[in-house]
């Protein structure tokens, strides 16, 4: 009997050891306090996601705009002390991919902030991306108002296409003298539709006459041949020709136009500012008047003096329009963390919307209350082959 209570004794003995080494750390003594973990390592960076088209239809406009968001990160490569990375995503001129490239900077990056696109279409598609994530998204050139209207994570530092269709259609109207005109437009293009409609809508109240715009004419991007809709116009015989669209149909248009032998002037809008529109168009597009961001020839705030000496000193040449909006979106960025005193995507949100005043290189930027900046237009030609300025438009 002894021996079976010395042995029950024993497998209890091992049972409390066993039980003692498996079981968690014992508790402070009362009165005293745990032991803190050691807290995870954090990054000390701000990360700001640029997506852009670098390659497509639309490269050259993308690539215009890094080089503005780079240049930025050069002259200002950090924020609150802490240095910011670039991530940078193609998103292959596709609306598709500018969705998916918007969730990889939101998801898998975890960026702060989100910088971008050249084209309307591309940023309306990521628009519910940043929205549901929480991440405040800064436009660059993107001049459809849906961009950012309903959505209060969107912002940008241009102007948008009710402003711009409204200065083209008066300078049509005042300057040209034009009471009929004919607007060509790229039917599968948000930009390019959305901005039709405006000077549509401005050049009818100005004429106050319905049948002033004689006719609206489609293509689609991509396409080369513009005969059917150019015989169809010089018919007409109109007084101007609206035709907002990319650099590249555009260009091949007035060229087609010129060869046809139509001579109407030729008015259009912001895209047409690219390297590519002069080469494609040649002699063609000399005289040519469109409304822009920017130009060197007419800087607007000290920063425009900053950012203009930068960019000579390193490509040898002047900035595009849409270089200095990308370069304005960057250091805008940086403005409103350091307003907010915080790297938190609401705070950066918060403080964008609060934005009264801000010198940028493409002028004073104040943004309303769907988040549009309110600015000054710029009204250009092509001249010898160069983009010459013209003037300066600014909002009633």
């Amino acid at each position: 009997m002894k021996k079976v209570t010395f042995l029950l004794v024993l497998v209890l003995i091992l049972s409390l050891a066993l039980t003692a080494c498996s079981a968690p750390a014992a508790e402070a003594p009362a009165g005293e306090e745990p032991a803190a973990e050691e807290p995870a390592a954090e990054t000390e960076e701000v990360v700001f996601g640029v997506f852009e088209p670098l390659t497509g239809a639309y490269a050259a406009g993308g690539a215009m705009e890094l080089e503005g968001i780079e240049l930025a990160q050069e002259l200002y490569p950090e924020v609150l002390g802490m240095p910011i990375r670039v991530v940078v995503v193609d998103n292959k001129s596709d609306k598709v991919e500018s969705a998916n490239a918007a969730t990889k900077l939101v998801d898998q990056e975890k960026v702060n902030v989100v910088l971008g696109s050249w084209g309307s279409s591309f940023s309306m598609a990521a628009g519910p991306i940043v929205e549901e994530a929480g991440v405040p998204a800064i436009g660059t050139s993107c001049t459809n108002p849906l961009v950012t209207l309903g959505n209060d994570y969107y912002f940008r530092v241009t102007f948008i296409d009710s402003f711009q269709g409204v200065v083209m259609a008066n300078y049509a109207y005042d300057v040209l003298g034009a009471e009929k005109v004919v607007i060509v437009q790229d039917i599968s293009n948000d930009y390019a539709v959305g901005l039709a409609k405006f000077f549509k809508d401005e050049f009818v109240r100005l004429t106050g006459d319905e049948e002033s715009i004689m006719s609206i004419a489609n293509y689609n991007t991509g396409d080369q041949d513009f005969s059917a809709q150019l015989t169809n116009i010089k018919a007409m015989n109109p007084d101007a020709i609206f035709a907002p669209g990319g650099y590249s149909e555009t260009a091949m248009l007035v060229k087609q136009a010129k060869e046809l032998g139509l001579e109407a002037p030729f008015l259009g809008g912001d895209a047409w500012e690219a390297a590519e529109f002069l080469e494609i168009g040649g002699d063609a597009v000399n005289g040519v008047v469109f409304s822009t961001f920017f130009d060197a020839a007419a800087p607007l705030t000290p920063e425009s003096e900053i950012f203009i000496n930068a960019y000579r000193e390193k490509y040898g040449e002047d900035p595009a329009s849409v270089t200095a909006l990308a370069y304005d979106a960057y250091i805008l960025a940086i403005d409103a963390i350091e307003r907010a005193g915080s790297t938190d995507p609401e705070a950066i949100r918060d403080a964008l919307a609060e934005t009264v005043g801000f010198d940028g290189a493409a002028g004073v930027v104040t943004l309303d209350a769907n988040g549009d900046a309110i600015k000054n237009a710029v009204i250009k030609t092509v001249e010898n082959g160069e983009f010459t300025y013209l003037t300066t438009i600014s909002p009633k």
